[in-house]
């Protein structure tokens, strides 16, 4: 992880850190943190903060296990903000919410544009042994068909009643569209944006 450079003397020696979940997207809760709390998140993958009201560090879920596990930090334009994306373990609330704003935490759609971006390094940075990176390389048309088989192969669970299997050819579907978006040159935003227009008429 890059160093960051705070200013923490901006604030008196606490910045405040928003807390997002790395998969949702979701805003989890907002803490504040000053350079020791800073050091040893990075050093244990664990958000822990400086508790004004404890005048101390605290590791969230250091008494009920419920810990945020470190996934990336950001700094925002002023030097002065964080925003740290992580993964919680169980409620992130001392209520037992999901977050600290009476918010459910439940949509994943996030993580569409976190496998997209891993889609995005696998035709730029092709290896050998990505099943992505081989499709790339094999070309547009073989990518289209794959997206064709699938699409035959979720109608075909359609018709029975297996969930399982019919959200495993769902899972296989959106994973080669995605692709052959990837493939075209096409962000999923414009697709989106298709989609916001038809819906405003």
């Amino acid at each position: 992880m890059e160093k960051l450079e705070i200013d923490f003397e901006k604030v008196n020696g606490l910045v405040p850190a928003i807390i997002q979940d790395v998969d949702t997207g979701a805003v989890l809760m907002l803490g504040y943190m000053n350079q020791e709390a800073l050091d040893q998140t990075l050093e244990t993958g664990k958000v822990t903060f400086y508790s004004r009201t404890k005048e101390r560090l605290w590791t969230k879920g250091e008494t009920s296990g419920n810990f945020l596990l470190l996934k990336s930090i950001k700094l925002d334009c002023d030097n002065d903000t964080l925003l740290i994306q992580a993964k919680p373990v169980g409620p992130v609330c001392h209520k037992g919410d999901d977050t600290c704003f009476e918010q459910e935490n439940k949509s994943k759609t996030h993580f569409i544009d976190h496998l997209r971006g891993i889609i995005k390094d696998r035709k730029n940075n092709p290896n050998q042994q990505s099943y992505t990176a081989s499709l790339f390389a094999k070309g547009i048309n073989k990518i289209a068909q794959k997206v064709g088989e699938e699409a035959v192969e979720i109608v075909i669970e359609a018709k029975d009643d297996n969930k399982e299997l019919f959200l495993g050819e769902a899972a296989d579907l959106l994973f080669h569209y995605l692709v052959l978006l990837e493939a075209k040159g096409y962000e999923l935003d414009e697709v989106m944006d298709v989609l916001i227009k038809r819906h405003q008429k």
